[in-house]
């Protein structure tokens, strides 16, 4: 995604770009603007359009919206590779959400900081591949913080709003774009019940969990004192390993969430082993941290080489948990009959779908 351009239709004169992020760059000519204009009058029946230069690399997907009895246009302008197009397709209503929230705030002065926020996080929502967006969820603050809201069960969006905004000091101008990054990873369902238009439900819930190796690395199996140390070590672990204490601290996303360690993890993945001076060359030398991660039996030492003791890896599970939590805050009143009962149904209905009580996947 390169940029987002909002252009005024005045009705006498024709296009008239306002604003755009980011701002460095030269507006588009007028003719662009006209030939997009075109595409939404003989298609008036759809509020967006797309459209695809035969010569250039950039394409475009433009949004109409009418305010305050003038018409405006919310231009994405990006490249043929990108993956936007598969956000506009998959999930058809975050362009006109996010279109019509820049529109009510053009002619506040919340409009510079709005228009850059939607430009950040549709461009490293198209960016990030599983494991990183997924990361992104605990890397970034305002998403876990809206992570650790809803694992207290039902939550309004005005509710939700507020929370952010008076408690954590968060801008929610952008609110809609958050939540639906949630509502891709099928963590949260949107719902309009009784009394809340909008309510957002936590479905499955997002932590870490270690895994054993895949494989034993192969220049192990030649040499059978390392293969016995190594192996025997890795069952005494996993045979006693507390798998439920560790996802309720959380203490494993902290090595995921340094960049060096996360890096080492892929490498080992891939490669099996490599040597401690290049273990040590990823980890920046330091040399703390590499003691931490042996001592923390995330990578093992032999003779010169590492490899991953224990693999670390996301783990979705239905929160079970929320049951209790909904209940106590529903006797308080905190939340309303209909939102209790609609989480309580919710994660019940997927337990009996299920043939055990223990639901997740490891991804």
């Amino acid at each position: 995604m390169d940029r987002i351009i909002i252009v005024h239709w005045n009705k006498s004169t024709g296009p008239e770009p306002i604003l755009q992020y980011p701002p460095e760059q030269k507006f588009p000519s007028n003719d662009l603007f006209l030939k997009i204009w075109a595409l939404h009058e003989l298609d008036k029946e759809s509020s967006m359009i797309e459209f695809i230069p035969e010569v250039k690399e950039e394409q475009y997907i433009s949004i109409i919206q009418k305010y305050e009895g003038e018409i405006y246009f919310i231009i994405i302008v990006y490249n043929r590779k990108d993956k936007i197009k598969n956000i506009v397709m998959d999930y058809p209503d975050i362009l006109a959400i996010v279109s019509r929230n820049l529109i009510e705030l053009i002619n506040t002065n919340k409009i510079t900081r709005a228009i850059s926020e939607a430009f950040h996080t549709i461009r490293n929502y198209t960016k990030l591949e599983t494991g990183a967006n997924l990361l992104n969820f605990f890397r970034d603050k305002i998403k876990s913080t809206i992570l650790n809201i809803l694992q207290d069960g039902a939550i309004s969006k005005d509710k939700l709003n507020i929370i952010l905004r008076q408690d954590f000091g968060f801008s929610t101008i952008n609110i809609d774009l958050l939540l639906i990054s949630f509502i891709r990873e099928n963590l949260i369902i949107k719902k309009s019940i009784p009394g809340s238009r909008e309510c957002y439900f936590l479905i499955k819930d997002l932590s870490c969990v270690r895994i054993p190796p895949r494989d034993i690395p192969k220049v192990y199996q030649n040499d059978d004192e390392i293969l016995s140390d190594y192996s025997d070590k890795i069952i005494k672990f996993f045979a006693n390993y507390d798998y439920i204490s560790e996802i309720e601290d959380k203490s494993l996303i902290s090595f995921l969430m340094n960049k060096e360690v996360y890096y080492l993890i892929q490498k080992l993945r891939e490669n099996s082993v490599v040597s401690v001076s290049n273990c040590l060359d990823i980890l920046s030398n330091k040399e703390d941290l590499f003691n931490e991660l042996l001592t923390k039996n995330i990578i093992y030492e032999s003779r010169g080489t590492v490899s991953l003791f224990s693999d670390i890896r996301f783990i979705k599970f239905t929160p079970y948990y929320i049951i209790q939590r909904v209940y106590k805050r529903y006797r308080s009143q905190e939340i309303s009959l209909n939102e209790y009962l609609t989480h309580i149904k919710l994660l019940t209905t997927q337990y009996g779908t299920k043939s055990s009580l223990l639901d997740y996947e490891i991804i």
